[in-house]
């Protein structure tokens, strides 16, 4: 078998030396446990992306295609409760909001009772008012609007609940003549207020009570129609126009500033008036008569010189303060008008 394997240049493996551990565990081979190489994570890739391409439990990566591996759950058995499931039915409704009596289906539980359909209670409906012809002739005619026109108005507001764009829309201008929305509001109205005082129970969409008193809602058509044509000039203008009022908002600004610092100038010129006369003005010291006590000579004659000199200390001083006084006065005054000249 050497002379094979030097003819073959295949190099012979070599003997294994020998050591106590051979000699003791020889016939048994040491079984070498590979540690699997960790994946690193690219740079610029967020952890949590990393986590769904490669984890710990499955070292492979994710597959591109889709496979079947055979270990889905079409092959669990479904876990079925042991109750009998309830029977549902292709059952008919009709909607009570209606009135052309249509039939519709859906799916409903058999053991259910039949009921109302719930969605019916949303359809809220405008009560509109109604009149005789001798109502009419008695209360409504106008001179301005036919009794043709007004029916047809009326039957319009009950098919479109008082949606007045939508009526204007679809106004009959082949048998009439053409109305504006406004036109159309101002007859309505003016026929609920004027039946709201003849019946005595009115429809609450333009009556309502407040503190047991009835009023009547009026339309103002003439004030409809200025909002509306003042709304379409403002819509009308052009950016010059919007740059002058720009610039007359920040004249008016500035004016007003300018009537504030003003106001304010002349409260201050007032305050320093009215201190210039307060200077001038003779302070008059009273003194108060000593009621208390008994009154002898000796004393009186004792205050009566106390009296004395102290008008001849004060006349003194009064006469030394007096240029002082005069000058503050001057002063005071030409201050004045300097801050009066600066203001205008």
């Amino acid at each position: 078998m050497a002379d094979i394997l030097d003819i073959l240049d295949i190099d012979q493996p070599g003997a294994s030396e020998i050591s106590r551990d051979t000699i003791i565990h020889g016939d048994k081979v040491k079984k070498k446990y590979v540690t699997a190489k960790a994946v690193k994570r690219p740079e610029g890739m967020h952890r949590e992306v990393f986590a769904l391409l490669y984890n710990d439990s499955n070292k492979d990566l994710p597959p591109l295609l889709p496979t079947d591996t055979g270990k889905a759950y079409k092959q669990t058995k479904a876990k079925l409760g042991m109750r009998k499931a309830r029977k549902w039915v292709w059952a008919p409704f009709t909607n009570p909001a209606r009135k052309d009596n249509a039939v519709f289906h859906h799916w409903k539980r058999a053991s259910d009772e039949t009921k109302e359909y719930p969605f019916a209670q949303f359809n809220k409906q405008v009560s509109i008012p109604s009149y005789s012809e001798s109502e009419y002739n008695q209360y409504l005619k106008s001179e301005d609007w036919s009794q043709a026109e007004t029916d047809h108005l009326m039957d319009l507001c009950q098919r479109f609940d008082l949606r007045f764009i939508v009526i204007h829309d679809r106004w009959d201008r082949a048998a009439f003549r053409d109305r504006s929305v406004e036109d159309l509001k101002e007859r309505y109205y003016g026929i609920c207020a004027t039946l709201s005082k003849v019946k005595t129970n009115p429809w609450s969409n333009t009556v309502t009570t407040v503190n047991g008193e009835k009023r009547i809602y009026h339309y103002d058509a003439e004030h409809e129609r200025k909002r509306k044509e003042q709304l379409r000039r403002l819509f009308d203008r052009t950016q010059e126009q919007i740059d002058e009022e720009q610039m007359l908002l920040a004249e008016l600004k500035k004016i007003e500033a300018r009537k504030r610092e003003r106001e304010r100038k002349t409260q201050d010129l007032q305050k320093l008036i009215s201190r210039a006369e307060c200077g001038n003005t003779p302070v008059v010291n009273q003194v108060p008569n000593n009621t208390e006590g008994t009154h002898t000579p000796s004393n009186t004659v004792a205050n009566i010189a106390r009296r004395h000199d102290r008008k001849l200390h004060k006349k003194k001083l009064s006469s030394q303060q007096r240029p002082v006084r005069a000058i503050e006065t001057v002063v005071s005054i030409l201050f004045i008008l300097v801050k009066f000249q600066t203001i205008f």
